[in-house]
């Protein structure tokens, strides 16, 4: 069954507002699902290919390689699952524009701590679903009809971001 596409341009869009609206998702190296655990993106308004992450050295992310991220919206409206390739972030400058309070709270040596290892995530492919779903399916789905159509045009598969 071939899906209907959604527009990628429009969907990509609201996958970053949403990721800027509440930036938590679920990564694992690719093939080992017992390193999946949820992750703070931290985010570069101006960048939309990679986003970073602060963890421990001693974190199964130390790996590097391939991962998948998964992503669920604060408002359940936007769902996600996207991957990628984690590589050790040296700009410095990077470094400091991403440090907040937040972070600062999971390292007693600040941002000298030698435990911090910080990450980029460049980003590959992603599949992406709106569940913004009308009104009007939503009456639909209460009376038991079929909304499937009108919910695949909100799906896109395979779309760079």
């Amino acid at each position: 069954m071939k899906h209907a596409e959604g527009n990628p341009d429009e969907l990509k869009k609201k996958f970053w507002k949403a990721m800027a609206d509440s930036s938590f998702l679920f990564l694992e190296l690719d093939g080992q699902p017992q390193t999946a655990v949820p992750m703070t993106a931290q985010l570069d308004k101006d960048a939309n290919s990679a986003i970073w992450f602060f963890t421990q050295t001693k974190s199964d992310f130390a790996k590097l390689g391939r991962v998948t991220a998964t992503y669920a919206g604060n408002d359940h409206k936007m769902f996600a699952r996207f991957n990628g390739t984690l590589a050790v972030e040296t700009d410095r400058e990077i470094f400091d524009d991403m440090w907040n309070n937040f972070v600062a709270a999971w390292y007693d040596g600040g941002k000298d701590d030698p435990d911090i290892l910080f990450l980029r995530m460049d980003l590959g492919t992603a599949e992406i679903w709106d569940g913004d779903m009308s009104l009007l399916n939503v009456g639909k789905m209460a009376l038991g009809m079929n909304v499937h159509d009108d919910a695949e045009k909100k799906h896109v598969t395979s779309v760079e971001l």
